[in-house]
């Protein structure tokens, strides 16, 4: 049942290593809940399905890797569709994703095909729901697309498509024959090479991650703005894409305290790929790193470059991610970024009156897509208008808030002031900026400005004499007892000439002497100049000369350190 044997693509061993060192469960393993009319019109799915299947090596492919040198994709000449029937109670689609949960289960990528469709009935809703398995290293989103077109011609009852279907060998070795390693490299190196720390925004750098504990949220943008941003996009004669990929960078400059940011950007892998690329199935996308400098240029001159450079990238969509890593003066296993975009264009099959009739009695509820960034984007271009979708760690909303005033801001630069300094447009909301800016440094409290720092200090004295007021090692002081102890001191220094705003210098080792004396010196009026006795000792004597001190407190450890000037010794 052999039909053909050869390597994996790059991004394909990618998957594989992350599937192989998964803790539990799959973070490739996707997902997506459908609803039927009735068992028939299932049945006409799984038909359609298969014909799917039957038509396309890389539907019928396995990946074997036990006693390899490498791992290998084997296509099966025959691969039936698993169907899984399966009895639940109470909410049935729930138990359908809680039993599928790809944080929990994984299928076995050695028996194709890679999909799986489970059903029950839902006798409450009456309708029988499923949940249809498909794994990310024989498909990538465009071609799901394509699976779902030659199925909506399969349910019209149409014939089947005439085009020979593209065999993926011919872009496995398209991917690993093309542009040589070293031209890869020398792309890389001249991007990252001056890169030395890595992009981590809010401080996250998991990229290992399985997609649990990831929060979710959808932004729809409104359509003023999505005609502003295709205005735009066409007048400076680049893609919608741009403009998304640098306002991201924006964010992620915000987020991560960096100028130089680099992300992670999803190429879709089929601009080099031959004749018949864009209708063939299989894992085509590569993730590489994208660096944009968010500094004082013009955001006009800004999208341009953008757009330069995602026009470059494009060239080396081939490379591995581990050799563009490696390019970079981040050393591992520092990762080099720890954000990732992914500008998807949505089909728009599905909306005519043929996809209507065909799907007639079925409908997709969720698409569970699933990462192992902390933080991923998704961009949505839906023809007429873009959505985004944030993937993080924590409070996904609020990256959509950044990412949507990022937008606003560049858009409106390049109206109405293009030359306008890029790291000077906004990320943040009115709201988050008025929390910052005025309600967190909003520290005014109601003080008696006509009271003194050691008159505070005595009234402390007399609510709590015998609490402890300061400690060192294992020596303590009260209240009281620092009180008298600073009140003898002060005596002394006003004996000794210091009076209101004379200034006294302070040399001495951290402990219940200098905070004595700090009083003291409050206490008889005088003005405390601090000399570290860690100091050079060229620096002391020059803060001695320019303060020009009534006198110095000092201890016999550090009396050494002042030279010619008087001093009083509190040992």
């Amino acid at each position: 049942n052999v039909q053909d044997i050869y390597p994996l693509a790059p991004l394909q061993e990618g998957i594989f290593y992350h599937y192989l060192t998964a803790a539990q469960g799959d973070p490739y393993l996707l997902q997506s809940h459908l609803a039927f009319d009735g068992v028939e019109r299932l049945q006409a799915f799984m038909r359609a399905l298969q014909q799917v299947i039957d038509r396309h090596d890389i539907l019928r492919t396995g990946v074997v890797w036990e006693g390899l040198a490498q791992p290998l994709q084997v296509v099966w000449r025959q691969a039936q569709l698993c169907v899984q029937e399966l009895q639940l109670e109470g909410d049935v689609l729930a138990g359908l994703h809680e039993r599928f949960d790809a944080r929990r289960y994984r299928l076995e990528i050695s028996q194709a095909p890679l999909i799986r469709l489970m059903y029950a009935q839902d006798p409450a809703n009456q309708r029988v729901v499923a949940v249809l398995l498909y794994h990310h290293i024989v498909l990538d989103h465009t071609a799901f697309d394509v699976v779902l077109r030659e199925m909506q011609g399969h349910l019209l009852g149409h014939a089947a498509p005439t085009a020979a279907p593209m065999p993926y060998r011919n872009y496995v070795a398209q991917a690993r024959l093309g542009v040589s390693e070293q031209e890869h490299e020398q792309f890389f190196r001249q991007m990252l090479g001056d890169v030395d720390e890595p992009t981590l925004p809010f401080g996250w750098q998991d990229v290992r991650g399985d997609g649990n504990a990831i929060d979710e949220h959808t932004l729809q943008l409104d359509s003023q703005l999505n005609r502003r941003l295709r205005s735009q996009a066409r007048l400076l004669g680049v893609s919608a894409a741009s403009l998304f990929h640098l306002a991201w960078a924006q964010v992620l400059a915000a987020v991560s305290a960096r100028h130089t940011v680099v992300f992670g950007t999803v190429l879709v892998g089929r601009l080099q790929g031959g004749e018949g690329a864009d209708r063939a199935l299989g894992v085509f996308i590569n993730t590489l790193p994208l660096r944009l400098d968010i500094d004082d240029q013009g955001a006009r001159a800004a999208v341009r470059a953008t757009h330069a450079r995602l026009t470059e990238l494009l060239g080396h969509e081939h490379a591995s991610l581990a050799l563009a890593q490696r390019c970079s003066g981040v050393a591992a296993p520092a990762p080099l970024f720890s954000s990732m975009l992914n500008y998807r264009h949505r089909g728009a099959a599905t909306r005519s009156a043929d996809a209507q009739l065909a799907w007639e009695g079925m409908q997709t509820l969720v698409n569970d897509g699933r990462t192992n960034y902390p933080l991923t984007l998704n961009v949505d271009d839906l023809g007429d208008g873009y959505a985004f979708t944030a993937l993080a760690q924590m409070d996904a909303q609020r990256v959509c808030g950044y990412m949507h005033n990022a937008l606003s801001g560049l858009v409106e630069a390049l109206e109405q002031a293009p030359h306008q300094a890029l790291n000077r447009l906004p990320v943040l909301g009115l709201q988050e900026r008025q929390q910052l800016l005025v309600q967190f440094n909003a520290t005014e409290v109601n003080y008696n400005l006509d009271q003194t720092l050691h008159g505070l200090f005595e009234a402390q004295v007399v609510r709590t004499p015998q609490a402890v007021a300061v400690k060192a090692g294992e020596h303590t002081l009260s209240y009281q007892q620092l009180n008298e102890r600073a009140n003898r001191l002060a005596h002394h220094l006003r004996d000794s000439g210091v009076r209101p705003d004379a200034r006294v210098g302070i040399c001495v080792e951290r402990g219940l002497d200098m905070v004595v004396g700090l009083f003291a010196i409050l206490k008889a009026g005088g003005a405390y100049v601090p000399l570290d006795p860690a100091y050079p000792p060229e620096r002391i004597a020059y803060m001695l000369h320019d303060s020009a001190p009534v006198v110095v407190l000092a201890q016999s450890a550090t009396r050494s350190l002042l030279g010619d000037v008087a001093v009083v010794d509190l040992d």
